[in-house]
């Protein structure tokens, strides 16, 4: 028996237009790139059903032909794989053990205090009822970050964390990572053996050449900080391993245009990574945001140009990834969750990650810290003398939680890009006073909307040699020692 051409039935998608095609895209995280004329056809349900893009759309789950059990079902175990992140409820636990720094960036967005201020150091009672609170969490995974302020200057403290995480851990038997946030001044041989007993991960701050990371990073008497901070990310690879180090940059008005410099820094400093990391709203960051901020167009005309010269050293030899990509493509082009917070849904703040401050207290993230710092409390989920479900199951938690479903957020929900992308409440509320935010001037939204459109186009239009480095940077194996992967990609 023949099906005729309008039996076919419609699945939920959403859809926006690119300049000569129209995206889908579904909740399996599934998508594809068709004409207008298709697309109309599409809709009317005028496709032959013997036709390659119906049965494209079909094996992707944007059209059945018969019953919906299928493909309802099929969805339905995509949408499990891409939240599965739930299951590992609160991965990443950062510890402030001091917010006394030996630095005073320009941009720095806790309002540090100076180094010799020691009333701002964690005590040994509140460490060890923060790690008694990180064992109750669920998830067979914890990473322990420690944050400032400058950490190694209450290096003693994060000594007797990690002793102390890692006893109790032989009867919990977690899969156990430590991780120090320094800008490597003032770190010693003896800091360093001891990290390498104890498999720790130091992560540090290079905002690009000297005078970049100078005019941005300086020490409490205004002297410049890169010299240092290169030679310590040397010795502390001597003794660590060159993959136990890794850096991150921030960007300013004075760096914005000067991506392509700050590459080949990253590159000459034996980096094979960067991350492009904006600006964000708190601290001085905030108060002098005339000063070192921007637009976000101007950001992202600034990545793409990044992006570009990136592909560029990909294309001549060099193994060179930007994060950020990464992170999306690996959303794009795979069936799986990456596990980065900033972009989940619901948000990942207090439910993927917490932070526990100098004094006990407990916020959703570090921008509920931030906001704390200036009187604001409105992520305050508690302190370390809580019980574990008042916490994580109280009112703050359920009510941010609850504001950053983007299949509901207004805006959101019909987004073609809904699954690649996610929430930021605590931003939000901290640019416009309100969980949710307003869309069409979201900056948050803005950004990722237009990087993810770009790369989108970077997919479609990328030819095999392009596409092979988009798949070397999720495999992590240089595109020159693998086989071709354009077929992958939608015509």
């Amino acid at each position: 028996m023949n099906i005729k051409q309008s039996e076919y039935k419609l699945l939920p998608f959403n859809f926006k237009r690119f300049t000569d095609k129209v995206l889908l895209s579904n909740l399996g995280g599934d998508y594809l790139f068709i004409n207008d004329e298709i697309f109309k056809l599409f809709v009317n349900h005028d496709l032959n059903h013997n036709s390659s893009v119906f049965l494209d759309l079909k094996a992707k789950n944007f059209v059945c032909d018969n019953d919906l059990d299928l493909p309802v079902q099929l969805l339905a175990t995509q949408y499990r794989t891409k939240k599965s992140f739930l299951r590992d409820f609160t991965v990443l636990h950062m510890m402030v053990v001091t917010i006394r720094c030996n630095q005073k960036c320009t941009y720095c967005q806790v309002s540090s205090e100076n180094a010799d201020a020691k009333k701002f150091d964690m005590t040994t009672d509140t460490a060890k009822k923060t790690v008694d609170l990180i064992f109750k969490a669920p998830s067979p995974f914890v990473k322990i970050e420690f944050q400032g302020g400058e950490p190694l200057l209450n290096f003693d403290l994060i000594k007797f964390v990690v002793n102390y995480a890692e006893e109790k851990n032989k009867v919990y038997l977690k899969d156990l990572e430590f991780v120090i946030c320094t800008n490597l001044l003032d770190i010693t041989d003896k800091q360093l053996k001891f990290c390498k007993e104890h498999s720790i991960l130091i992560s540090t701050s290079i905002d690009g050449p000297a005078d970049i990371h100078d005019h941005n990073r300086l020490m409490e008497t205004k002297e410049g900080t890169y010299n240092k901070v290169r030679d310590n990310i040397y010795k502390t690879r001597e003794i660590l391993g060159r993959d136990r180090v890794g850096a991150l940059m921030t960007a300013t008005k004075f760096s914005l245009q000067r991506f392509p410099e700050i590459i080949d820094e990253y590159v000459s400093l034996d980096f094979n990574a960067i991350f492009f990391r904006a600006l964000n709203p708190y601290g001085m960051a905030r108060k002098y945001r005339d000063i070192l901020g921007y637009t976000i167009e101007d950001f992202v005309s600034s990545y793409k140009a990044g992006f570009e010269y990136i592909l560029n050293l990909n294309l001549n030899g060099t193994f060179f990834v930007e994060e950020y990509a990464r992170l999306l493509f690996a959303r794009i082009l795979t069936p799986f969750t990456t596990g980065f917070i900033d972009l989940q849904s619901p948000a990942g703040s207090g439910i993927g990650g917490v932070i526990y401050d100098y004094d006990g207290k407990v916020f959703m993230a570090d921008e509920g810290r931030m906001l704390a710092r200036k009187g604001d409390m409105q992520f305050l989920m508690g302190t370390v003398h809580d019980e574990y479900k008042q916490l994580f199951g109280g009112k703050v938690v359920r009510d941010t939680i609850s504001s950053s479903l983007v299949e509901c957020i207004p805006g959101c929900n019909n987004c073609a890009f809904q699954m690649w992308c996610g929430a930021d409440p605590l931003r939000n509320y901290a640019l416009e006073k309100d969980l949710i935010g307003y869309r069409p001037t979201n900056e948050f939204c803005q950004k990722n909307m237009s990087i993810i459109k770009y790369l989108l186009e970077v997919i479609q239009k990328g030819d095999s040699k392009v596409l092979d480095i988009i798949w070397s940077w999720l495999t992590g194996t240089p595109a020159n020692t693998i086989g071709s992967f354009g077929a992958r990609e939608d015509a």
